[in-house]
C-alpha cells in the first residue's frame, strides 16, 4: 500500500504544503474578487461538516459503501481547489462525485437512480435531464486530470490493528475520526498512513462521552471529553498499557511524528469548531448564489 501511494498521482500531483494550498486558493479567489465579495460563505470547515453529511445521506440511500463515500469526499475537495465554489451548484457536484466515486468503487449506481435520489433531496437544485448529471462528470474528471484513484487511511488501521494490539472498541473509535478526517484539508496534505496513526492515537487518548461519541460523520457533532474516567469496555490500566504500546511503536517506527501530531491537532480544531455548525445557515448561503445566479437550471 506505502509503496503504492509513494509512485501514485495521489502523492505526486494532490499533496501539498499548507502555504502550497493557501496559494491555490488565494489565486483562484483573486480571479473573481467581486463574486468572493458578493457571496460570502461560511468557514470551509463548516461547508465540509455540511457537504459530508450531505453525502452521507444521499449514500444511505442507495446503499453505498464507507469507502466510495470517502473517495467522493476527495473528489469534491480536489475540485473546489481548482473551480470557485460560487460559479456552481454544489448539490448535483456532489452528485456527480458521488456517482463517480462509485465507479471507481467498483460498485457502480446507475444514473437515473443517482439523479433520482438526489432529486428526493434537492428538489429545488437537481434538474431532471440526466445529461446534466453526465456532463458534470466530465468536468470533473477533466478538473482532476483524469487522476481518480485514491488511497486511503483505512487498510493502514486494519494492518496496524494486530500489530500494536488494538481493541475493537478503539478501531471502531479511529475508524470513525478517519471518516471525519475528509472534513478537513488532511487529504491534501499528509499520506494516508499518517492520518491512520493519528486516528489511533486520538482514539487512544480521547474517549466519547456519556451523551455520544466521536462517530460525527455520520452524526449531528462530536462529543470528545479528556475523561479518563470514561474508558469504554476496557479497565483503565489495560487502555493505559493499550497507549503506552503506541507510543513505544510510534517512537521506534518510522511515522513522522510531528506529522502525525500536525494531523491529530487539526482533526481536533475541526471538533472545536464543530459547535459553530448550522445546517440551516449553509443551505441559505449556497441557495443565495445558485438561485442568484441560475445555477439550478
Amino acid at each position: 500500500m506505502a509503496a503504492n501511494f509513494w509512485a501514485s498521482t495521489q502523492f505526486l500531483n494532490w499533496q501539498f504544503s499548507r502555504t502550497e494550498l493557501q496559494e491555490i486558493r488565494d489565486e483562484l479567489e483573486n480571479g473573481d474578487p467581486a463574486l468572493i465579495q458578493q457571496y460570502t460563505l461560511p468557514d470551509r470547515r463548516l461547508l465540509s461538516i455540511f457537504f459530508s453529511q450531505q453525502l452521507v445521506k444521499l449514500g444511505k440511500r442507495m446503499s453505498v459503501r464507507q469507502q466510495a463515500l470517502a473517495t467522493a469526499q476527495v473528489y469534491v475537495r480536489r475540485f473546489y481547489i481548482k473551480v470557485d465554489l460560487r460559479s456552481t451548484n454544489p448539490y448535483l457536484i456532489l452528485a456527480t462525485a458521488l456517482y463517480l466515486a462509485c465507479k471507481m468503487e467498483e460498485s457502480p449506481q446507475h444514473i437515473r437512480a443517482v439523479v433520482e435520489q438526489a432529486r428526493n433531496m434537492w428538489p429545488d437544485f437537481i434538474p431532471s435531464d440526466i445529461a446534466r448529471l453526465g456532463e458534470l462528470e466530465f468536468y470533473l474528471i477533466s478538473e482532476m486530470n483524469s487522476q481518480l484513484i485514491i488511497h486511503h487511511p483505512y487498510r493502514t488501521l486494519q494492518d496496524l490493528q494486530s500489530r500494536i494490539s488494538l481493541g475493537q472498541d478503539d478501531v471502531s473509535l479511529a475508524w470513525s475520526i478517519i471518516n471525519d478526517h475528509y472534513l478537513t484539508d488532511l487529504p491534501l496534505l499528509v499520506a494516508p498512513h499518517v492520518v491512520a496513526v493519528a486516528a489511533i492515537l486520538l482514539a487512544l487518548t480521547l474517549k466519547p462521552t456519556h451523551t455520544g461519541n466521536v462517530l460525527t460523520s455520520l452524526g449531528s457533532g462530536p462529543q470528545v471529553s479528556h475523561d479518563s474516567s470514561q474508558t469504554g469496555s476496557a479497565p483503565a490500566n489495560a487502555q493505559q498499557r493499550r497507549v503506552e504500546d503506541f507510543v513505544k511503536w510510534l517512537a521506534e517506527g518510522e511515522v513522522d511524528v510531528e506529522a502525525v501530531a500536525d494531523t491529530s491537532q487539526e482533526i481536533i480544531s475541526l471538533y472545536d469548531i464543530w459547535d459553530q455548525y448550522s445546517e440551516k445557515t449553509c443551505k441559505e448561503q449556497i441557495s443565495r448564489f445558485v438561485k442568484a445566479r441560475g445555477l439550478d437550471k
